[in-house]
């Protein structure tokens, strides 16, 4: 269940290799990199590998049931619209990551994952289990929400918040610019991303360590 191989290429002159476990837990992956060879387990039990996802688009959602800003995005259904219009198209791959350790707030097995994923009607590509905090660390996640949006060529073309609203309450969600939508309209119009970086709001993740 956890992450077992990430290879970032840095798009500098000088390509740069490194593997998750060189890295320093608090090196943030820089936008523009490309990411790929990550192989990561789902709830129930299948094995993905990013580089399979190659020619789509990928979102990677840090989540945390228990995180009352979570909760914001979930109880008003925003989280799961953004799902569901995301990947009406079948050219984009939605991955919710939990990255919380055994004993802390937000840890689920993936038979509770599951459960969630029904009684919140989310629709997710798939449900990520990173109870070691690999995935997390690599790329870096802070909080829950914490957002990425990688594009065809597995680019990271955007980190951080859902949008520009960081209350926590589920009345601010209204109105708000949402930042991963807006991102996830760029991409598919093959255009930049305006906002590529914003900084994440909402709960510290529950790392083991």
């Amino acid at each position: 269940m956890t992450v077992s191989k990430l290879k970032i290429i840095t798009t500098t002159a000088l390509a740069l290799s490194v593997s998750a476990f060189a890295m320093p837990a608090a090196a943030k992956i820089a936008t523009g990199s490309t990411v790929s060879d990550m192989q990561v387990m789902d709830s129930n039990g299948m094995t993905h590998n990013l580089a399979d996802f190659a020619g789509k688009t990928v979102v990677l959602e840090w989540t945390n049931h228990g995180c009352p800003y979570v909760k914001k995005h979930y109880n008003t259904g925003n989280m799961q619209q953004l799902q569901k219009d995301a990947t009406l198209d079948g050219e984009t791959v939605w991955l919710s990551v939990i990255s919380s350790a055994p004993g802390k707030q937000g840890y689920v097995s993936g038979t509770e994952a599951n459960e969630l994923t029904r009684s919140r009607n989310a629709e997710p590509t798939a449900v990520i289990l990173d109870p070691e905090g690999d995935m997390g660390k690599t790329f870096s996640a802070k909080t829950t929400p914490h957002m990425y949006v990688i594009d065809l060529a597995q680019t990271l073309v955007y980190q951080g918040a859902i949008d520009d609203n960081r209350s926590a309450s589920e009345a601010s969600v209204e109105g708000a610019r949402n930042y991963v939508r807006e991102a996830l309209t760029a991409v598919k119009a093959g255009e930049a991303v305006e906002m590529a970086e914003t900084k994440a709001y909402g709960c510290n993740v529950k790392y083991k360590s």
